[in-house]
């Protein structure tokens, strides 16, 4: 068991022969029989158990030899620490009966114990209660919590007595007891589906089935599918959730509440599930509300474990690079413009003294090695200053300009979009396993000529760039085959020089936007990939899919420099932080994890979704993120404190789409009830406030404010909302396929 005297509690597996240390100093064993108890004294100071404790292993070393469980006699020896010789003197007999063999330590304690029936695989042990010393010494109760299972025909009595127990608690015990319903009705409906009891299970399911919360119908409806032994053998996940822990946040005194409750009931089947496949992380300070509870619960294995929300996050932006900007062709325009050429130049000194300021959050430049910039790229930075210096301020009261992409007749599926960073571009991927690339400006999409007519052309010339270009492949749209099938996403490089798509074939491919051809098939998922995305410097890209993982590439290496595994289903989308120092990752397990690209670490995991995530957003600053499900709730996370900070509540099914705006104070939703919303985010991220105390237990109090976040609501005819862009001017651009149902 564990030490519960501070911070969470580590449940350990081998939880029989490892006494729990309480307050006290004093060690306790708690079995599986409802008959008591065995209380110990103290350990000693070296650590080594005393006589009694010593003698307790002897006998449940002799009941598991008796039961022929040699491997388990050898494991346990040898983690006691019992000398061959002593193990050997106690060992050696058969002992049918009470007290029949001569001498040695073996004798004095099985003198105490009645055993009934030596041969049967499934011994009951009558304890003698003997006095000796203000000790009560009951081995029945070691010996029976090494029995596989229960008495099948009570799982029904003891989740009862539980369930009545916990709803006779004061009210701000119940909320937090409350949690245990579900882990607990899961763990003992497997378990009794694992030891062939059909009946007894499916009795146990139509009587607790229903109490369960709502976000857990879809898990349940998998669940009582599941009638027998050889039903869990295909079923990944439900092996996953009967292996892993689920975590449970409590206060100390909710728990020493519970567990006093099944010492005095002697309900040891539910303290063991509890100990075996829960993780109790317990806090101190005041049980949290229901309110509170359910905004953090939903996911498939419980809350996240507060230490790993704890880790050092760098969130904060790096440093630009210090690119002089041309200010003699922007004062020109803006002096026929007739605007006012001052302000516009102090905007423009303002981004280039901003970007020399650097984060105190921020990760060091040289954290994880970044490409170096190109003269291309510095052309493209001074080109989005210049942009940045138009750009609308947005607002409550200046909201912006929405221009909608319908795809019309689309019968090969639309299944994701994507627009390059300066809105030139528009890539869709579709069902039929093609990629297909459109212009968005009036500027046509030409190949560059072959490698003979290249070699005719003067490379010292003025416009080689535009003399390298095959004016007889110009056109506004390109097709790209490739993939065999659906393609699911689609990324854009930084600098429009390469388009990533990923597919059910399990391929991630890599397009020339100079020959629309296919540079490279990265092959290292199993299954379909559902997302893939570049990294905001380029090179870097991360995919993710149905095999549960994420891994991350560079364009010039086939295999993945990091695979990013704790999910326990689909990951359904990824996303670099602004500073291509972290990853984010959605999934169907309804978790959102953070991990660390220098080491591949998970850094944060995010619970609150009552369904699939499909969609994630960084705001500008890095400071926080914004993730959308299949639940229609937006919710709002900050990443420095690993907190949940809002709830936008307004959309009626799945949001496969959301973006900031540049300036990061509109948060745009696109979903797939045919409407885009916009949201107050600046008042959304103001209007928290996050401590130490509320970082370290959960107690966060979301303000139920969706409606004064809601700028505006925005219906299409009848075409869902696949992709979201906001150009550099912060005019909206929204995308999707029209559906005539």
């Amino acid at each position: 068991m564990a030490a519960v005297q501070d911070g969470p509690m580590e449940l350990d597996t081998e939880k029989e022969t490892k006494p729990e240390i309480l307050s006290d100093g004093t060690s306790k064993l708690s079995g599986n029989a409802a008959s008591g108890t065995l209380s110990s004294s103290p350990l000693t100071a070296g650590g080594a158990p005393k006589q009694e404790d010593q003698q307790t292993l002897i006998a449940v070393l002799q009941f598991l030899r008796r039961n022929k469980l040699s491997e388990s006699v050898e494991i346990l020896r040898r983690e006691a620490g019992l000398e061959d010789q002593e193990d050997s003197q106690t060992l050696d007999g058969s002992g049918g009966g009470k007290g029949d063999r001569d001498g040695g330590e073996a004798n004095s304690l099985l003198s105490r114990v009645s055993i009934t029936s030596a041969a049967a695989p499934q011994s009951t042990l009558t304890p003698i209660t003997v006095k000796r010393a203000n000790e009560q010494l009951d081995v029945s109760v070691v010996l029976s919590a090494y029995s596989q299972q229960g008495d099948p025909s009570l799982y029904q009595v003891y989740y009862s007595g539980l369930k009545n127990f916990i709803e006779s608690v004061l009210d701000c015990h119940r909320a937090e007891l409350s949690q245990l319903f579900y882990p607990l009705f899961v763990h003992m409906y497997l378990e009794l589906v694992y030891n062939n009891h059909e009946n007894e299970a499916k009795a146990f399911f139509e009587k607790f089935g229903g109490d369960q919360e709502c976000y857990y119908q879809d898990d349940l409806r998998v669940l009582c599918g599941l009638t027998k032994k050889e039903h869990l053998k295909g079923n990944e996940v439900l092996l996953d959730f009967r292996t892993s822990r689920f975590v449970l946040r409590i206060s100390r005194d909710s728990y020493q509440l519970l567990k006093r409750h099944l010492q005095e009931r002697h309900n040891n089947q539910i303290w063991n599930i509890i100990q075996e496949h829960l993780y109790i992380d317990i806090f101190d300070g005041m049980p949290r509300s229901k309110s509170q509870i359910d905004s953090m619960s939903g996911s498939f294995a419980g809350e996240a474990r507060r230490e790993v929300n704890k880790v050092k996050v760098f969130h904060g932006l790096l440093k630009e690079p210090e690119i002089e900007v041309p200010l003699d062709d922007e004062e020109d325009e803006a002096e026929n413009e007739e605007g006012k050429p001052k302000k516009k130049k102090t905007k423009k000194d303002s981004m280039g003294s901003k970007s020399k300021k650097q984060d105190p959050n921020a990760p060091q430049q040289n954290r994880i090695p970044l490409p170096e910039l190109k003269d291309s790229d510095k052309l493209d930075k001074i080109m989005y200053m210049k942009e940045s210096t138009k750009r609308i301020r947005l607002g409550p009261e200046n909201l912006p300009s929405i221009c909608f992409y319908s795809f019309l007749n689309a019968y090969q599926g639309l299944t994701a979009v994507d627009f390059t960073d300066d809105s030139s571009l528009l890539a869709g991927g579709f069902a039929d396993s093609t990629v297909r690339i459109w212009s968005v400006t009036p500027k046509k999409l030409r190949k560059v000529k072959s490698a003979g007519e290249l070699n005719l052309i003067d490379k010292e010339s003025d416009d080689v760039l535009e003399r390298i270009m095959d004016e007889k492949t110009a056109s506004e749209s390109k097709i790209l085959c490739g993939h065999s099938g659906p393609v699911y996403s689609v990324s854009f490089s930084p600098d429009r020089n390469y388009l990533l798509s990923s597919s059910e074939d399990g391929t991630v491919r890599l397009w020339s936007l100079q020959t629309f051809t296919c540079l490279v098939g990265y092959k290292g998922h199993n299954y379909p990939v559902w997302d893939t995305h570049f990294s905001p410097f380029g090179y870097y890209f991360v995919s993710g899919g149905h095999d549960r993982v994420a891994r991350l590439w560079a364009t010039d290496h086939y295999q993945p420099l990091r695979i990013f595994a704790g999910h326990l289903a689909d990951v359904t989308c990824t996303r670099f932080h602004p500073n291509s120092n972290y990853v984010a990752t959605g999934s169907t397990d309804r978790t959102i994890r953070l991990w660390d690209v220098l080491n591949g670490n998970c850094v944060r995991i995010f619970t609150g979704h009552k369904g699939p995530v499909h969609s994630l957003a960084f705001s500008p600053n890095g400071k926080f993120l914004a993730s959308g499900s299949t639940d229609g709730r937006v919710l709002l996370w900050d990443i420095g404190h690993g907190l949940m900070i809002g709830e936008l509540k307004g959309h009626t099914d799945t949001i496969y789409a959301l973006k900031f705006s540049r300036d990061g104070e509109i948060l745009a939703s696109g979903s797939m009830d045919n409407t885009v919303r916009l949201w107050d985010s600046t008042k959304a991220f103001d209007d928290v406030e996050t401590d130490d105390f509320t970082a370290a237990t959960g107690h966060i109090h979301l303000p139920d404010n969706s409606q004064e976040l809601l700028l505006g609501t925005y219906h299409s005819k009848s075409t869902p909302v696949t992709h979201l862009h906001f150009t550099r001017r912060n005019l909206l651009l929204a995308a999707g396929g029209y559906s005539s149902q």
